[in-house]
């Protein structure tokens, strides 16, 4: 029986604005689950992988639409518990026709921000092959943090595979400084760190993408992938170097979501024991198929979408 892939997470409530214009202004939304780990879950799900996700969630009406959505997209629920006293976050995510849309939180105090240590060693590690974690989970509590280190020091002992995505988010911690430090910390102990060509900047001080991998690969990491946006990526391995093409889309509707995708079109790509490369391309065409959908997940494809939109779109040149 082959093994799945571990998340650890907070999920939060998704109010999307129907219209344009400040979010003061907005008085219609749609309502969806949001998250970086969670839409990378859904996009390993829907290629038919095994996923289970570590996440608390509040009692609360919030809270049950996500262990349902969770179900619902074949995502195993059974690491996920409830708390009595805090709730389950939530967000608003403006309308845009260009650029980034403007997104506002609700999650201090969360639910998930209560994870532990206690709750990561209750684990059976075995059932898993690969761990994904991001740098949010990280930062929103100091428990969170030390539960993300324990998920890596039990992980590494069982023999999973631990991949990272830096997943910057400055508005939850204390300084950048901190951030900076934090996360190229729990870099330097992973299998694979995926940071974009913009994090590098921040991260390692180069937006330059062999620079980027080559800091990564200095201080432990084994492989890097860095995204370059719509270019594609650049990955380096202890074996090989190498460029891979972004897909041509027609318009670009939404970014939220893209490197989400581009995770798990690479995890799936890796569990399945593919080449590194083919994994990388994986990821460039998921990552561009999200950006024609707006919302952080709906474009997530099944392995036949996916395998029709490789053979019908277009490479640009990198």
């Amino acid at each position: 029986m082959s093994k799945g892939l571990l998340l650890v997470g907070e999920p939060m409530g998704l109010l999307i604005a129907k219209q344009e214009g400040a979010l003061e202004t907005v008085r219609d939304y749609s309502l969806a689950v949001a998250g970086a780990e969670f839409n990378v879950a859904t996009g390993i799900s829907r290629l038919g992988l095994k996923v289970s996700y570590l996440t608390k969630l509040g009692d609360d009406p919030f809270g049950k639409l996500i262990e349902s959505t969770l179900r619902g997209n074949g995502i195993d629920s059974s690491l996920v518990s409830y708390s009595s006293k805090e709730r389950t976050g939530f967000m608003l995510k403006g309308k845009v026709s260009k650029g980034d849309p403007q997104i506002f939180y609700f999650r201090s105090g969360s639910a998930a921000s209560t994870l532990s240590e206690s709750d990561v060693e209750k684990i059976d590690f075995t059932k898993f092959s690969h761990i994904h974690l991001t740098g949010i989970a990280p930062a929103l509590s100091e428990t969170t943090l030390k539960a993300v280190y324990k998920m890596i020091e039990l992980g590494r002992k069982a023999g999973l595979y631990i991949s990272f995505d830096p997943n910057l988010r400055p508005q939850l911690w204390a300084s950048r400084e901190l951030m900076v430090k934090t996360l190229n910390d729990l870099a330097s102990k992973a299998d694979l760190v995926m940071p974009g060509d913009g994090e590098g900047d921040i991260l390692c001080g180069s937006s330059e993408p062999e620079k980027i991998a080559a800091f990564y690969q200095k201080l432990g990491a084994k492989s890097v992938i860095v995204k370059c946006g719509p270019q594609g990526a650049y990955y380096a391995t202890p074996e090989k170097t190498g460029k891979v093409a972004g897909f041509i889309i027609d318009k670009v509707v939404d970014t939220v979501g893209a490197g989400d995708g581009f995770a798990a079109g690479v995890l799936s790509g890796l569990m399945e024991g593919i080449d590194f490369d083919k994994a990388v391309e994986r990821g460039c065409a998921i990552g561009a198929i999200q950006c024609t959908f707006t919302g952080d997940n709906e474009g997530l494809p099944t392995p036949k979408q996916l395998q029709d939109f490789m053979s019908s779109h277009k490479r640009r040149d990198f």
